[in-house]
């Protein structure tokens, strides 16, 4: 899994509130369990009309937001069901995080474990944000997950709250299985002494 340590790119906007896992990646596009090609499809029914073709007004077909490595969204994202092909769509995408009010517990877990960082911040501090991504292309915002800080691209800094485990598997760039190889020697050395304690296992 990619480390996350700092992060300054272009944030898009999207003011909806409630998105659920289906409008992330609709089931249409479940078949797989590679991470890899998800991103072609993430947002599908909003992103394109049913001829394929792209919606102009979509906030990711703009130009200024095609690019987007920060998602300023509206209430409760990532909802409905618990598929772990949302966060693995975003990812693919190039989006690697997420900034709302709330997220959806299950949608807000996986994030970590597959790279992303999702960050809730008061509703007061999101407008501003998003007023900022309005912007364009031209508005960076910066991301700093060892100081916990969102800067907007004037400057305005906003602190948040992550849990110190989850943040410290996401810089270091343990998912899972990383963790597990972590301990690679430990097992293998608890292996060795159980297999000639027990040598008839």
């Amino acid at each position: 899994m990619d480390k996350f340590e700092t992060l300054t790119g272009i944030a898009a906007p999207m003011p909806l509130v409630n998105i659920d896992t289906d409008m992330i990646i609709p089931k249409q596009f479940l078949k797989t369990i590679k991470r890899s090609g998800l991103g072609a499809n993430l947002f599908d029914e909003m992103r394109f009309d049913r001829q394929g073709n792209e919606v102009p007004d979509f906030v990711l077909n703009q130009d200024a937001y095609r690019n987007a490595e920060i998602l300023v969204a509206g209430d409760n994202f990532g909802c409905g069901s618990s598929r772990e092909h949302a966060p693995w769509a975003i990812k693919d995408f190039g989006i690697r995080c997420v900034i709302s009010t709330s997220f959806a517990d299950i949608f807000y877990n996986n994030c970590f474990k597959n790279g992303i960082l999702p960050i809730a911040l008061p509703k007061e501090a999101v407008d501003v944000l998003m007023k900022d991504a309005e912007k364009g292309s031209n508005a960076r915002m910066t991301i700093d997950l060892e100081t916990q800080t969102v800067t907007s691209s004037d400057g305005e800094v906003f602190a948040f709250e992550v849990d110190s485990f989850k943040k410290h598997c996401l810089i270091e760039g343990l998912d899972d299985i990383g963790l597990t190889m972590a301990k690679a020697d430990s097992i293998k050395s608890f292996e060795e002494q159980a297999a000639q304690a027990r040598p008839w296992v």
